[in-house]
């Protein structure tokens, strides 16, 4: 999985993008730049969410969640960001939620895994 690396790639992903909600997660979507780029993904959880060990555990539910959704989607750039029910969300409900809004955002993800 290709994660944003670069602060004006993350800024630029942030600007354009198409902003979606649910309570266990926020994505920001865009399309990637030019047809031969990578899709990506980046993961965040800010500083007001607690300390590091909650931020690190909320960035690992996230990961394993874009995992089951076998995320990046080929042509798209997706921001993730964990809010306070993240930390504490099951596999199942964060993979859920996740799928509610790739449907809510009209991108053909991959069939998600059991």
């Amino acid at each position: 999985m290709q994660t944003i690396k670069s602060h004006q790639d993350f800024e630029r992903v942030f600007t354009q993008g198409k902003r979606l909600n649910h309570p266990l997660i926020r994505m920001v979507i865009c399309d990637c730049v030019s047809e031969g780029d990578p899709a990506r993904v980046a993961f965040a959880a800010a500083k007001r969410l607690g300390n590091a060990v909650v931020r690190n555990r909320s960035k690992r539910v996230l990961r394993e969640a874009a995992r089951s959704c076998q995320l990046p989607i080929e042509g798209r750039e997706i921001i993730l960001f964990a809010t306070p029910r993240t930390c504490s969300a099951s596999p199942e409900e964060m993979r859920e939620a996740l799928q509610t809004l790739l449907r809510r955002a009209r991108v053909a993800a991959p069939s998600a895994r059991s």
